[in-house]
């Protein structure tokens, strides 16, 4: 079956069984390199360049981060419904300005190549202004003015203007600003990213005060789960490899014929009882009864603990990828899925109208994208969406 989408799932559970060669008849050097080419592969089904440092349960992600992956996915990572993310990448950016200082400043350099912006925004805690107002002082509104600071000097007075709005003074919570355009623009030159400045302006003597409004920004629990927060959507614009066996300059044709020659039973498939075991089990040679076993689908459990991914990924702790086996041999029924093209393929082989016809093959039917929530190799909170990474369904094709 001649089709692209399936190359992500497929590759997966090839590599993931190259993940853990305990049942491989190998010496220890080519396992040793195996496995690491195998792990390596499996990065970059991720996109993952470089493994981030294990920052779990030490730093704790935004709420607001982990509010996102709840409501587009379900508790193992699975996607609940199409159109719920903007984009297939969310990034988040903690503020990394001096707390004593006004000004934000988010470090945006993780950003990838060829990453496209579709939306960014700043997002602040506005505290409740504790003063109160004398009677006699009609004040209860300002105006909040969103800056981008066009130079990096500590009074700076260089600055572009990007948003306004008026907020109660004695209200309490988040706002969002659109900084979309701003940047988009420090995406393309880092140079040109000197943080933002929020400023405070009376509506009747329409002069700046300093400490008018004060936005979260600090150390501490309470106060750095308020701490502000630079959020872009964006598309990764990135194809997925079609080809999972591991480069010949890493490994030499002749490993890569062993590596081809694994038996498909060493793959990392868990059933429940094995997950509660998790012991390697070595495969057992087929039954005939297992052998005409009609097409359907079965557990592949992917374990990031086991992977040792653990330390930085924060949703879901594994998830259940499926795969499809057994025989599609006439005649096709409904339960089997098989498309007119298979059907026609058992009768040819069936009737053995040409000697070089197989049997159609067992493959995912259809497929679900897979949500990660992790820390990146700088300590930021990123929402990825991968593309075709569940087998909910098997069929003969």
């Amino acid at each position: 079956m001649a089709s692209g989408w399936l190359w992500p799932w497929m590759g997966l559970a090839w590599l993931l069984g190259l993940a853990r060669l305990g049942a491989l008849p190998l010496t220890a050097g080519p396992r040793d390199e195996v496995q690491a080419a195998a792990l390596q592969r499996l990065r970059e089904v991720f996109d993952i360049e470089e493994l981030p440092p294990d920052v779990l349960p030490r730093k704790k992600p935004p709420q607001f981060m982990v509010d996102l992956f709840n409501k587009v996915a379900d508790a193992n990572g699975i996607t609940r419904a199409p159109g719920l993310l903007e984009g297939d990448v969310v990034r988040s950016f903690e503020d990394r300005a001096p707390v004593e200082q006004d000004r934000f400043f988010f470090d945006v350099s993780a950003m990838e190549r060829g990453e496209q912006v579709l939306k960014a925004e700043l997002r602040v805690f506005k505290l409740r202004r504790r003063r109160v107002a004398r009677r006699a002082d009609p004040q209860h509104f300002c105006k909040v003015e969103v800056y981008e600071l066009l130079d990096g000097r500590s009074n700076p007075q260089k600055k572009n203007l990007i948003a306004s709005r008026l907020l109660s003074l004695y209200s309490e919570g988040w706002e969002v600003f659109n900084v979309t355009q701003t940047v988009s623009k420090w995406v393309g030159s880092s140079n040109s990213n000197h943080g933002f400045l929020i400023t405070a302006t009376h509506l009747v003597s329409n002069r700046i005060e300093h400490n008018l409004v004060a936005f979260a920004k600090g150390q501490g629990n309470l106060q750095e789960s308020r701490n502000a927060l630079l959020v872009l959507f964006t598309n990764s614009n990135k194809r997925r490899s079609s080809s999972f066996v591991p480069s010949s300059t890493k490994l030499n044709p002749a490993k890569n014929d062993a590596l081809l020659r694994v038996p498909r039973e060493t793959l990392i498939i868990k059933n429940s009882k094995e997950r509660k075991s998790r012991r390697p089990r070595a495969a057992a040679a087929p039954s005939s009864k297992s052998q005409v076993t009609a097409c359907h689908r079965r557990e592949l459990y992917v374990d990031f603990h086991a992977i040792g991914w653990s330390g930085w990924i924060i949703y879901p702790s594994g998830y259940n990828a499926f795969y499809c086996r057994g025989s599609c041999l006439f005649p096709l029924g409904e339960s089997q899925n098989a498309t007119n093209h298979a059907t026609v393929q058992s009768i040819v082989h069936t009737l053995k109208l040409s000697q070089d016809i197989s049997t159609p093959c067992c493959v995912p039917d259809e497929l679900k994208s897979l949500n990660l929530l992790y820390f990146d190799d700088k300590e930021n909170v990123v929402l990825k969406n991968y593309k075709d990474m569940v087998a909910t369904r098997c069929g003969c094709h």
